[in-house]
């Protein structure tokens, strides 16, 4: 996928949350996600951090540790900005290609996407992910190092996407969505049970 494409899946994903949150009650910004003990408005939060400066993002990682899981919880939750503030924050970044330092493109198109799942699922609305966006932000994972890759691959299986070409790993196939094999090795949903055997 070329870097046109993927920023125009990354407006049109963040375009569509900041809709999604505007219409909010303000009861369901509360609501739990699928990110373990993030609110949604946790989640938007988290998302406003997506032009982050290196040198306003120093000392919350130095508060943190510099331990990532930690630095990316407490930026989310200790985030001063109000709801109002949340959904002007992402509609102002649509037509912007800035990102953080040192990733690339796919990165922010990672977050969206999963951070859409994460918000959407939880209060009953479905949100297709495009299978071609989920299949680039799968492989961008995949080759992600650890410790930035938090999820282990599953082992001795064969993931394949019905909804477009893409396939990873080796074993019993297990045929699903390509949203949903995104969401699987993103810790979202459980590894689909597949009909085959292993080859």
């Amino acid at each position: 996928m070329d870097s046109d494409a993927v920023w125009q899946h990354i407006d049109s994903e963040r375009a569509w949350l900041a809709d999604l949150l505007e219409s909010l009650p303000a009861a369901d910004w509360e609501h739990p996600s699928l990110c373990a003990a993030w609110s949604v408005r946790d989640v938007g939060a988290h998302l406003t951090f997506a032009q982050a400066r290196v040198r306003d993002l120093a000392w919350p990682a130095l508060r943190a540790g510099l331990r990532y899981d930690v630095f990316v919880r407490d930026t989310a939750r200790r985030s001063p900005l109000g709801h109002e503030e949340i959904v002007a924050t992402l509609r102002g970044f649509l037509g912007s290609r800035r990102r953080v330092a040192f990733i690339s493109d796919l990165e922010p198109l990672l977050d969206i996407l999963v951070h859409n799942q994460d918000v959407a699922r939880p209060l009953g609305i479905d949100h297709p992910i495009p299978p071609d966006a989920a299949a680039a932000a799968a492989d961008r994972l995949l080759t992600t190092p650890a410790p930035l890759r938090r999820w282990k691959p599953p082992s001795a299986v064969h993931l394949v996407a019905t909804d477009t070409d893409w396939t990873f790993g080796a074993g019993r196939e297990v045929p699903a969505p390509m949203g949903d094999h995104l969401l699987t090795l993103t810790g979202r949903l459980p590894l689909p049970r597949g009909p085959s055997s292993p080859a």
